[in-house]
Parts: C-alpha cells; sequence; structure tokens
C-alpha cells in the first residue's frame, strides 16, 4: 500500500521504483522538500499534484490560464495569500474555493479558519500547482501592484536630486509638468479601480503613520489600499491641479471637479477636500453619465407610493420635497422625475450643486456660492425665465425655502430636496426654516424621504426559513401596515421563506446595486388643518397613517418578501 507521494508516483510509472527509494533517502538526508526532490527527477507538476491529491483525498483543480475575478481575490488579503501560499480561486454553493499547494500546513489552515469565520463564509480546499499559485499571486497585482511600481518610481525620482518636492508642488527639470511624475500614475490607476469596481466615491484619508485609500460600493466603504505618508503631499496636489483647486490652501476645504476617460468611459469627478489633524483629506464622487436615468419602478417606488408620484407630477403647480440624508438617492429620483416631466411644451430650469447628469432638454444651471451664485439668488433669476417647471437642488437655509414657497405659490411647479429623517419632519423643518404655515400649507403637494438599501443579486440568492428575530420584525411590520397592503403581505409571510444572499462567482459580495425604500405623504384638507392650528409630528404621523401611508421599514419588509433585499440588508438602513 502506497505511504508517500513519491510511492504513488512509482506506482504510476512518473519514476521508477529504484528512483523513490533513492529519493527518499535524499529527503531524509538533505532534508530537501519532496516536491524539490521529485522536480529534480522530472516529475512534472501535474503528475506531483495528481499522486499528492490521491495521498491526500483532496481535489485538484488546474486553472488552464484562466484569470480569478478580481472580486474573488479580495476574499484573501494578498500578504495573508503570499505568506501561507494560499489563494482563492472562486466561489461555488456559497462556498470559498481555496488554492493550496501545502494543504497540510498547519498556520495556513488556522488563518484559512480565522478568515472564514470573518467572513461567515466556509471553505473548500484544492490542490494547485506551484506555478498556478504564482499566477493567482501575480493577478493580486491589479491595483496594488500597479501602485507599487509607481511609488517605486516614485522613490526613485526622491533619491534623484534633480527632482524635488517643494510646498505640495513637483518641479521637475526641463520645465516638466506635474503630469508626467509618476504619481499621476498612482492616481489615474485609483481611479480606474474604482471605476471598474462601480465605486461611486472614493476617499484618500492621511493617518498617523499611513495614507488610507478606501472605495465606497453599494453603500458601503471598503478599504482597498494603504500607500505611504510621504505620498500624501503629493497624492493631493495631483487631484487639486485636476479639480482647478489652489494647492497652497490646505486650511479650509475646497470643492472642485473634473472630467476623465476611465477605461473607455467618459466620468465627471466631484471633489471635496477637507483639512485634518493628520492632513488634508479627499473624498471623489464618482458620476457616470452612462448609468442612465432610471424609471421610478427601477427606484424601487410601487403600489400607493409610486401613483401618489405620478399624480403629484401632473399638478400644475406646487412644491415636492425629497427628503433624505446625504448618499439616499434624492438627485437621482429628482432625475428621474424631471425625465417623465421634460416634454416640448414645458421650460424646465434646474439650479444644482453639482449638475450630476445632463438632460437634453432642461435648462441646468451650476451655482457657484464662491461667487454670489447660490440657490437663493439663482431662484430669483430663475422667475425671469419664463419656467413652467423648476428645479432646486438643495434646500439649504431659510432664504432659499421662502423662495421656492413663493415659487411654487405662483403658478410653477417646485421639486426640492430636504434633510429629514423621515416624511412626517418635512413640514415642522420647513416652518423651522421660516415658511410660514399658510403658505405651506396651500403650496406643499406631497413629501417623500427615502433610503437606500443593497440588492441581492437575482442569480446568487437562496430561499431561507423565516424564524427567529425576522419572524417578530416582518409580524410586526405587517401588523402595523395599511389594512389595503397587510392582506397580501400576510399572505407572503405565511409562505415562511425569505431571500438571503449567497456570495457566487458572478457576485462575490451576494449584493449588486440598490434600490429605495420609500414613504410618502400627501397633502390634504386634514393634514392642512394640522399645519395651521399648530404642527406636530404626532398629529401629522396620525394623518399619514389615515393616508395608508407604509413607513420606509414597512415598504423594505414589502422587499424582503418580494426578495429584491434581505433582512440583513434592511436593518442596515432602517
Amino acid at each position: 500500500m502506497a505511504k508517500t507521494v513519491l510511492d504513488i508516483l512509482a506506482a504510476n510509472g512518473a519514476i521508477t521504483k529504484e528512483q523513490a527509494a533513492e529519493a527518499k533517502e535524499r529527503i531524509k538526508d538533505e532534508r530537501r522538500p519532496i516536491d524539490e526532490v521529485a522536480t529534480a527527477l522530472g516529475v512534472s507538476e501535474r503528475d506531483f499534484v495528481m499522486a499528492q491529491s490521491e495521498l491526500l483525498k483532496i481535489p485538484v483543480k488546474f486553472l488552464n490560464g484562466r484569470q480569478v475575478p478580481f472580486d474573488v481575490l479580495k476574499a484573501i488579503p494578498e500578504d495573508s495569500a503570499r505568506f501561507y501560499q494560499t489563494v482563492p480561486l472562486g466561489e461555488a454553493n456559497g462556498m470559498l474555493e481555496v488554492g493550496m499547494v501545502h494543504p497540510e500546513d498547519v498556520n495556513a489552515q488556522e488563518a484559512l479558519k480565522f478568515i472564514s469565520s470573518r467572513m461567515n463564509r466556509p471553505f473548500k480546499v484544492f490542490l494547485v500547482t506551484p506555478s498556478d499559485l504564482k499566477k493567482v499571486l501575480e493577478s493580486y497585482r491589479g491595483l496594488s501592484g500597479e501602485v507599487t511600481e509607481a511609488l517605486s518610481q516614485f522613490s526613485q525620482d526622491l533619491a534623484d536630486e534633480s527632482v524635488r518636492i517643494a510646498g505640495g508642488t513637483r518641479a521637475e527639470p526641463g520645465g516638466n509638468s506635474p503630469e508626467e511624475a509618476p504619481i499621476t500614475k498612482m492616481v489615474a490607476v485609483i481611479l480606474r479601480h474604482a471605476v471598474e469596481g462601480r465605486a461611486s466615491d472614493i476617499h484618500v484619508e492621511p493617518g498617523r503613520d499611513k495614507l488610507r485609500v478606501r472605495f465606497r460600493v453599494d453603500g458601503v466603504l471598503y478599504t482597498s489600499l494603504f500607500l505611504p505618508l510621504n505620498v500624501h503631499s503629493a497624492v493631493i496636489t495631483r487631484i487639486k491641479i485636476m479639480s482647478n483647486l489652489k494647492i497652497d490652501e490646505m486650511r479650509v476645504p475646497q470643492d472642485g471637479r473634473f472630467h476623465a476617460q476611465v477605461v473607455g468611459k467618459e466620468i465627471d469627478v466631484r471633489v471635496a477636500t477637507f483639512p485634518t489633524s493628520f492632513g488634508e483629506k479627499v473624498v471623489m464622487r464618482i458620476l457616470d453619465p452612462e448609468v442612465g436615468i432610471k424609471t421610478l419602478p427601477e427606484l424601487g417606488l410601487e403600489g400607493r407610493n409610486l401613483a401618489a408620484l405620478e399624480e403629484a407630477i401632473r399638478r400644475p403647480y406646487g412644491l415636492i420635497v425629497i427628503s433624505g440624508p446625504t448618499g439616499s438617492g434624492k438627485s437621482t429620483t429628482l432625475y428621474a422625475l424631471l425625465n417623465i416631466l421634460n416634454q416640448e411644451g414645458r421650460n424646465i430650469v434646474s439650479l444644482e450643486d453639482p449638475i450630476e447628469y445632463l438632460i437634453s432638454g432642461v435648462n441646468q444651471s451650476q451655482v457657484r456660492p464662491e461667487i454670489g451664485y447660490d440657490f437663493a439668488n439663482g431662484l430669483r433669476q430663475i422667475l425671469r425665465q419664463d419656467p413652467d417647471i423648476i428645479m432646486v437642488g438643495e434646500i439649504r437655509d431659510g432664504e432659499t425655502a421662502q423662495l421656492a414657497i413663493h415659487a411654487a405659490l405662483t403658478g410653477h411647479l417646485v421639486l426640492t430636496t430636504l434633510h429629514t429623517n423621515n416624511a412626517v419632519g418635512i413640514v415642522p423643518r420647513l416652518v423651522d426654516m421660516g415658511v410660514e404655515p399658510f403658505l405651506l400649507s396651500s403650496t406643499l403637494v406631497l413629501g417623500v424621504a427615502q433610503r437606500l438599501a443593497r440588492r441581492l443579486c437575482e442569480d446568487s440568492r437562496k430561499e431561507v426559513k423565516i424564524e427567529g428575530r425576522a419572524r417578530e420584525i416582518i409580524d410586526e411590520a405587517i401588523a402595523d401596515m395599511p389594512q389595503a397592503m397587510r392582506s397580501e403581505y400576510e399572505a407572503a409571510a405565511k409562505r415562511g421563506v425569505m431571500w438571503e444572499g449567497v456570495a457566487s462567482p458572478t457576485c462575490p459580495k451576494a449584493t449588486r446595486g440598490r434600490i429605495g425604500l420609500f414613504e410618502v405623504v400627501e397633502m390634504t384638507p386634514e393634514l392642512e388643518k394640522i399645519i395651521l392650528t399648530g404642527i406636530s409630528e404626532t398629529k401629522i404621523q396620525a394623518e399619514a397613517r389615515r393616508q395608508g401611508m407604509a413607513t420606509m421599514r414597512q415598504d423594505g419588509i414589502q422587499k424582503v418578501l418580494q426578495g429584491a433585499i434581505g433582512i440583513r440588508e434592511l436593518l442596515e438602513v432602517v
């Protein structure tokens, strides 16, 4: 009975019995690794790993030139992969497939168990050839490798006396511009990987001893890269040059933007700097016009919410307010509404900061507070442009709020956004900003509040039983739903199943994209009376329930039962 890989190789005819015996002696006397001795005897990688598989009862996986996707590589950090000689190969049936050359390595097995518990995902070990292992490790070159190459060149330039960094700017011999420096490549690589990874924001954050780069994907921040702190000044300067910002001003925040072509896509990037105790931080918001403007159902609006919003935008005048925190999709909802309203017989004018997507036929204007052209001044000018529909990007102060109300009062349909926690908070917030209650009651048509939840991948989600805390949350939300919608979702909940995300080769995070959770309050005679006789959020909440309003949490429960999102994704935002 075979006891070693060498015995199996001899039995399979890859080597002779004499060679196997001689090899065993060399391993014992010289303490050489068995794979190294086998290679010296002319054994191929494939033959060796097949014999190893037969002995250890571990399946083999040959890559045959196949590339491991970047999203899969992120399951195991590069440093860990190199140290333990353990690489991710793919994902199947919710399990992470892992390739190893030495599966008997106890330390590597312990590291895998730790990574698996942290990801809450089981793993399955496969044997791989050393050359396949090397190719996968080279695949990590993606982001960190390219940046490392640029850093290496940057270090060489610093060592060269003809290259200096002074005051955050770069001076090179022969009048060369900063664009020619290796730091330019570093920023370009970061931008490219952000676009390829569908990131909405890039955060460049200085710390005590490192410069951290994070990408926000589907609303979640992921650390993508750490850079040495000595490149901080050059990276920030490069971004400022691209955004036409003052490179010598580091004490106050600055805003800018630039246009770029990345992996064949035309994108706009909005830049904001912010002074911190360790230096300037930069956030870059990526605006991709090719994403296109979505329809209201694509955003997640359905049932009563969709009907109420479609009816409101058919009004000839009035105020429609979309509310929610930063990054909750308010602007995307406004663009969807403008796209519906954009018709030949209407003059639509917008004030935005910034203009995120260009809509043909809409007169879009970028406010510039630094020169006195803010939302309030812009609104005064818009009224001289004979508008039918006005879009104000955001109500930030009392003056803008009052001007928007007066525009709605004088025969215009006004769309705008506001920051409140929910729909019933819109009315008290506007009154707090100085809007007279009697004007608000006669102009406000509709208030919408929204959040964004990560959407489950349809091709990798799975049904699970509704039980435990999930059952309590769902039953509680359904019991409190308006009667008109309760029966439908009671039936869905009685099925006893919902969906949860499962990582797969096509969807490693188990989610892709986001969907809106909404709540909508309409202006009614009863709500007008509440506004005029004494505003109270409790009274407004009671009126909203009478109207049949579903809260964002209840709207989210509907989407959980439909399989659009999981209960975990709902509780992250509501």
